[in-house]
């Protein structure tokens, strides 16, 4: 779920963390969407494609697929669990055998967010998990030349890019990857592109991967 509510992208209402998962199981994710199969369309409705999408099922079907695979998950804060989504996350990857990835892993998780101390909690869970420090703004106490924490990678989004542009190289001279996101307009692909950014997160992957010749 991106949405703390439901109602924008499920028939519920409320709250998601005021859900249990098998009430979640019950409403229906992924009719509206325009992705779907259209109504006049002889192929047979999947109704699994409306089923919330949970990390677990995700990383089944990623070891599954049996190919190189990047995942970036964001924890959500602020939230009524605190801490304890990191602890739970920390536990499923170690699950998984993904909390200590090791250089010729298929499948790397990196976590994100917003809460330097979310990213704190994960570098003293499992402190070989690469972390992302999320950036809507510049807070005074940033330090550009030495994240937080340990942190390596950071990611600003692109308002912030566009507003200031000294900030990757910046982040980059401290020896800091840099993931931008969201960009999705052409000529922000362009501005990223230019600045040498790392990683770039899009709504708009095939058009991004196109302008990489990939």
């Amino acid at each position: 779920m991106h949405d703390r509510r439901l109602d924008r992208t499920s028939n519920g209402h409320g709250l998601v963390s005021a859900r249990t998962l098998a009430e979640l199981e019950t409403l229906d994710f992924g009719s509206w969407h325009p992705g779907r199969v259209p109504a006049d369309s002889d192929e047979p409705w999947d109704e699994s494609h409306t089923r919330l999408l949970t990390l677990e099922r995700l990383l089944d079907a990623v070891l599954a697929a049996d190919r190189p695979v990047r995942l970036l998950v964001e924890t959500k804060h602020p939230s009524r669990y605190g801490g304890d989504v990191e602890r739970r996350l920390v536990e499923l990857l170690r699950r998984y055998g993904l909390a200590e990835p090791g250089p010729d892993d298929p499948v790397r998780v990196s976590v994100m967010s917003f809460s330097a101390l979310a990213v704190r909690r994960v570098r003293d869970l499992a402190p070989a998990l690469p972390t992302v420090l999320l950036l809507e703004v510049l807070p005074r106490w940033l330090r550009l030349e030495r994240l937080p924490f340990g942190t390596r990678i950071a990611g600003p989004g692109i308002g912030l890019v566009r507003a200031r542009p000294q900030l990757v190289p910046a982040l980059r001279a401290g020896g800091n990857q840099v993931y931008v996101w969201t960009v999705n307009a052409p000529e922000d692909l362009e501005l990223v592109l230019d600045a040498g950014v790392d990683g770039i997160i899009t709504d708009r992957p095939a058009h991004t991967l196109a302008r990489l010749g990939r």
